[in-house]
């Protein structure tokens, strides 16, 4: 894995970050590989740990009586953390799970803080991510509130277009705030009644 390239190509998404930014980032960070299924984070857990894909995905839900609520997903070139932990010191009500198998540059909030205070390339570059975090789950939230359930499929679609091929069908439908054969239904709509 050449992290220079990886860092380059999420600098391009995001905002470019100085070779020095980078460097010292790759020398605070380490390359980890998780198998699919590999649960890193619990709910209660403290993790002050972020994970930048370079393969694979990843996923972040919920235990809510009984039932397994995603929240979140993260593909290559994407950032995956858990937020309430990371960013306060309350315990995460999230599990983060790798759905596939996975290779990710591993950095901490540490990281995150002493590069911002030394680099306004990475400062910049970190306020983007938040920014845009934070504005795809007001969109999810919108989404959820005010579209039917197959506009928001049809929604997820135009921004994943292959997230059926990597995320099961069960994952898709807590997403989406649907049950499974709701989205069955949708995606065959020679079932509908």
């Amino acid at each position: 894995m050449n992290s220079e390239k990886i860092l380059t190509k999420v600098g391009e998404i995001y905002a470019p970050l100085s070779t020095a930014c980078q460097q010292d980032l790759i020398a605070n960070s380490k390359t980890s590989t998780f198998k699919r299924g590999e649960i890193v984070v619990r709910e209660g857990q403290f993790s002050k740990k972020a994970y930048l894909m370079v393969q694979g995905c990843a996923r972040a839900f919920y235990i809510k009586g009984g039932k397994d609520i995603s929240d979140w997903f993260a593909f290559e070139n994407q950032f995956m953390a858990p937020i309430v932990s990371f960013f306060s010191t309350e315990p995460s009500p999230h599990y983060i799970e790798f759905v596939e198998d996975s290779t990710v540059l591993e950095f901490s909030k540490d990281t995150i803080d002493t590069l911002s205070n030394k680099y306004h390339d990475f400062e910049r570059f970190i306020s983007k991510i938040v920014t845009e975090t934070m504005l795809g789950l007001c969109e999810r939230l919108y989404t959820i509130q005010f579209t039917k359930a197959e506009e928001r499929y049809t929604h997820l679609l135009s921004i994943h277009p292959d997230i059926t091929n990597r995320i099961p069908l069960t994952h898709i439908a807590s997403y989406l705030g649907i049950t499974l054969e709701t989205l069955s239904r949708i995606r065959n709509p020679k079932n509908r009644i």
